[in-house]
């Protein structure tokens, strides 16, 4: 037995050496790559290039090795090669632990440097001056709706989105001690204690809550004072040293929230793509029909539409609206310049490839 055992521990050395080789010879080949994009000025980073690989490869994995777990891998060997390629930085709403460090993560990999800035102003101006390549920002969360901070960005912002990524958001009663009856407040971010409102009723009714700037704020909060429980991410309680008190508390267990990559320039065509606009319209008799119509009439596929009032004046709206397809598509071109005549002003914030819908790490 002891003979077979170490005859198969031998195979797999073997196996991680051929792995480790092959691994250095991509790493060549990416070098290569480097050296053409730069003799061309493109863009190091790629989103749709990034996203076919990882399609190719889940579609033709026949197992057992996990497709979820040929994404994680994959993911980080392309980060590790954009790293030999030019340091990548991105910047993201912080601080480290949040959901949003976690997208961070999910999108660029652990060789990227990621940067945590105190608001989501601090991100877009980061990527404008060109301190950081990319930044990472929240849009949407399916539980409690928009973040207007990030939408009122694009009206005055000149950046581009260039993908999207989707977190599953599951959230954790941590605490010093790990236990629930030690409990005499509980810390967070407002909208993790408004996603956990529910559990928290039943379970600490009579308990306050603290309202505080982020979850990991609450977490490291939780981990000097031993009478408070932090509602954070599954990250922080290793991140501060702390025990989960209860896991998955959040009340919607289909509870997502999306996020937007910015950066400078439109991302190439992926054929899976997803387009945001904004614009603003006149105030007509008939004018929120026939800012439709035009995606209507060629049976474009609108995904979402969100308002938020022109700070300039009073009861006017401007508009954000996602479709599935590229800017590029000529039905999508000819909607949006139909629609264009309907406005007093139009902006396409960007085209960019579709996030996946899969369950991935969720660690705000």
């Amino acid at each position: 037995m002891a003979k077979d055992l170490k005859k198969l521990r031998d195979q797999i050395d073997a196996i991680d050496n051929q792995i480790l080789d092959l691994l250095n010879d991509r790493a060549d080949v990416v070098l290569e790559v480097g050296k053409a994009k730069s003799g061309e000025s493109r863009e190091f980073y790629v989103p749709s290039r990034e996203q076919a690989i990882y399609e190719r490869l889940m579609g033709n994995n026949p197992g057992p090795f996990p497709n979820e777990a040929v994404r994680k891998v994959f993911r980080e060997i392309i980060s590790a090669s954009l790293s030999l390629e030019q340091p990548m930085k991105v910047a993201f709403l912080g601080p480290q632990t949040t959901f949003t460090h976690v997208a961070a993560m999910r999108q660029f990999g652990l060789s990227a440097q990621l940067v945590p800035m105190k608001s989501i102003p601090s991100v877009f101006e980061e990527v404008e001056r060109g301190r950081a390549h990319y930044g990472v920002v929240p849009v949407e969360n399916s539980t409690e709706g928009v973040v207007n901070h990030t939408l009122d960005m694009f009206i005055g912002s000149e950046l581009q989105v260039i993908a999207e990524v989707l977190l599953e958001i599951s959230h954790d009663l941590l605490s010093r001690s790990g236990q629930l009856e030690q409990v005499s407040k509980v810390v967070s971010h407002p909208q993790a204690l408004a996603q956990c409102r529910r559990w928290l009723e039943e379970n600490l009714p009579d308990v306050p809550l603290v309202d505080v700037t982020s979850t990991a704020a609450a977490a490291q909060m939780a981990a000097e004072d031993g009478s408070a429980a932090a509602i954070a991410s599954h990250a922080a309680a290793s991140q501060f040293g702390i025990q989960v008190v209860k896991a998955k508390i959040e009340d919607n267990p289909n509870n997502f929230t999306r996020f937007l990559v910015i950066g400078k320039k439109a991302p190439e065509k992926s054929g899976h793509d997803k387009t945001s606009l904004m614009f603003s319209v006149k105030d007509e008799p008939g004018i929120l029909y026939r800012m439709l119509e035009p995606f209507s009439n060629r049976q474009i596929n609108l995904v979402k539409i969100e308002s938020r009032p022109m700070k300039q004046k009073a009861w006017e709206y401007i508009f954000f609206l996602d479709l599935v397809g590229h800017v590029t598509d000529q039905p999508i071109t000819d909607a949006i310049e139909e629609l264009r005549g309907c406005c007093h002003f139009l902006k396409i914030l960007g085209s960019y490839p579709l996030a996946p819908q899969n369950n991935e790490d969720g660690g705000n």
